[in-house]
Order: structure tokens, then C-alpha cells, then sequence
């Protein structure tokens, strides 16, 4: 038996629970990975809320975390006992103590890398890379405007687009976070507690807006997103924390500029093992060069779940955090 967090209804923190089940075994295919670090993402409010259903209730939650191999299925060949490994795409259920999951879905760690840094980074910091190497190449002189800059993904954008010579502008809720966001290499940023987002975006870039803007806000953030695009710009909506964008009008990016907009997700761009593992090793050498520096905020034991989520909905988490079972 080992300790797992579950949640059999839709709702706020108050429904996770954590329950004795018993150690499921590796199916064809699988790997069990006995995990030292779990991390925590705003995604997985998503599925416990319901905007993201579950397969089925109960469910496991959770898509990232780091640890060794304690098991290996049929027809796996290139991971024993005792890897080192991280992961990042799930399937949920990493919050607990073993994690049952396909072996194409786990990475190899180098020795530089450590569990809890891994379980900070793989999904948030996956998610950077794919956004700025891949869906568009941020290129040195570029400007772009990235909001939420002191989150989680927000605190690697900053540091990452930084080290590609691009200037990142931050959107930040709070003097403190617009600080934070600058101090982690945004070329400057914009407290949208007391500023015109837009407003300052024609000022900052001269009345040109942005080739490009990341937006993980969503519902709330959308309008102000399209008004900071250049003409033929794009428009990266990523995330839906203030819930998510819907009735698009087509002919409002016709209006705005011939602007694109796209919906990325992790899954479509991790989308084989050779993929991820790349993915995954550009990131990792960004951590060994000292480029990109993993900040952990918090920690919480597996019981404190609750308080967890309610730190992760209420924005009182600072960098990353991790669940250490």
C-alpha cells in the first residue's frame, strides 16, 4: 500500500483526499516510478474543477514529477531499476508516492539535474521551450509581451528569452511581481493593478505592439492580448486561469491586423519520445549553462494538498512548487 491524493468529485481543494491504495504494477509498456518530487502546475485546478474532465472518478492528479525507476513492464527496453527519470505529460496521478506510466511519456536525467529541480521544471519548463523555440523562434531583437511573467512559466519565459537576446515584457498583478518579473530578466514590466496594459505596450515598443504575445490568462486577458499584436502578429493563448476564451469573432483578427492566433499544447509538440527527450535536453542545458535558474517557493507534504491547491487559486505561490512525498 502507499499514499496517493485522489479527488471522486468535481469542486475546490476541499475535495482532494489522500487514501492508501494499493502499488499497481507496470503494465506492457509501462513503467513505476517511485517519485521524490512531484510538481505542482495551475493546470491541474483545471481537472479538478472539472473544466478539464477526468477520465473517469475517481481520479489520481497530477502530470509531473521526478524520481527512479522502481519497475519496469514487458517490452521496455531503454529504462531499468533504478534510472533517474522525470516526466511532464502525465497521465495524471503523479501525486503520491509510485506513478504508473508509459515509458515513451519519461525522460533520462542527467546527474546535474536533481529530483526536486526536475519536478519544477519539466512541465513549465517543456511548456517554455516549445513556446519559444518552437511555436514561434523567439529571435534576438524581438520584442514580445508575455503576461503572468511571475509565475511559474512566467519566471523561465523571462530568463529564457532573456538568454535569446529578446526583450520580454512582463504582465505582472502587483508592484512586488512586476519586480520580480524584471529581476529575473524581463526588459521591462507592467503592473496591471495600476497600468494600461495596452497603453504601455505602444509606449514601450513605439506604437508597433508585438510580433508576438503569450497569454496563459485567457478570459480576461484576451481582449487586451488582441490589442497588443502587431498586424500579421500572433497570438499565443496557452492557458485559461481566468477561465476559458470562447465565441471567438473571426473577423476580429481581420479588424486587429491580420493577426494569427494559435491554442498549443504540450502533448502536440511532445508528441513522440525522441521529441521529448530533445525538448527535455535543451532544457536541461540551459539549467547546466546557468541560464536558467529553477526558484522553488514552496514545498508541501502530500497531506497538505489542500492548502496546496488553495495557495495555487488564490496566486500566493512564488516561482515553483513541489509536493515531496
Amino acid at each position: 500500500m502507499a499514499r496517493r491524493v485522489q479527488f471522486s468529485q468535481y469542486g475546490g481543494p476541499e475535495v482532494l483526499e489522500l487514501v492508501e491504495a494499493p502499488v499497481a504494477e507496470p503494465g506492457p509498456g509501462q513503467v513505476r516510478v517511485r517519485n521524490h518530487a512531484i510538481g505542482l502546475n495551475f493546470i491541474e485546478t483545471y481537472f479538478r474543477s472539472g473544466l478539464y474532465p477526468a477520465a473517469s472518478l475517481p481520479s489520481g492528479l497530477g502530470n509531473e514529477g521526478a524520481g527512479e525507476v522502481d519497475a519496469v513492464g514487458a517490452g521496455v527496453e531503454h529504462l531499468k531499476v533504478g534510472d533517474r527519470v522525470g516526466y511532464g505529460t502525465g497521465p495524471l496521478g503523479a501525486y503520491g508516492e509510485y506513478h504508473v506510466l508509459p515509458a515513451a511519456n519519461l525522460v533520462k536525467l542527467p546527474d546535474a539535474i536533481g529530483y526536486e529541480q526536475a519536478a519544477a521544471v519539466m512541465l513549465k519548463g517543456l511548456t517554455v521551450q516549445y513556446l519559444l523555440r518552437q511555436t514561434h523562434a523567439l529571435k534576438a531583437g524581438e520584442t514580445v509581451l508575455f503576461h503572468a511573467a511571475a509565475g511559474g512559466v512566467g519566471s523561465i519565459a523571462c530568463q529564457w528569452a532573456k538568454a535569446l537576446g529578446a526583450r520580454l515584457i512582463g504582465v505582472a498583478g502587483s508592484p512586488e511581481k512586476a519586480e520580480r518579473a524584471k529581476a529575473l530578466g524581463a526588459w521591462a514590466c507592467i503592473d496591471s493593478s495600476r497600468e494600461d496594459v495596452v497603453q504601455r505596450v505602444l509606449e514601450l515598443t513605439d506604437g508597433r505592439k508585438c510580433p508576438v504575445v503569450y497569454d496563459s490568462v485567457g478570459k480576461d486577458t484576451w481582449e487586451t492580448s488582441l490589442d497588443c499584436v502587431a498586424p500579421r502578429g500572433l497570438l499565443v493563448s496557452f492557458g485559461n486561469a481566468s477561465g476559458p476564451v470562447t465565441g471567438v469573432n473571426l473577423g476580429v483578427l481581420a479588424q486587429k491586423g491580420s493577426i494569427y492566433v494559435t491554442r498549443p499544447t504540450l502533448g502536440s509538440y511532445a508528441d513522440t519520445p525522441e521529441n521529448l527527450q530533445a525538448m527535455a535536453d535543451e532544457l536541461f542545458g540551459m539549467i547546466a549553462s546557468g541560464a536558467l535558474k529553477v526558484e522553488i517557493g514552496q514545498r508541501y507534504a502530500l497531506a497538505d494538498i489542500a492548502r496546496a491547491h488553495a495557495d495555487l487559486a488564490g496566486r500566493r505561490t512564488r516561482g515553483s512548487s513541489v509536493l515531496l512525498p
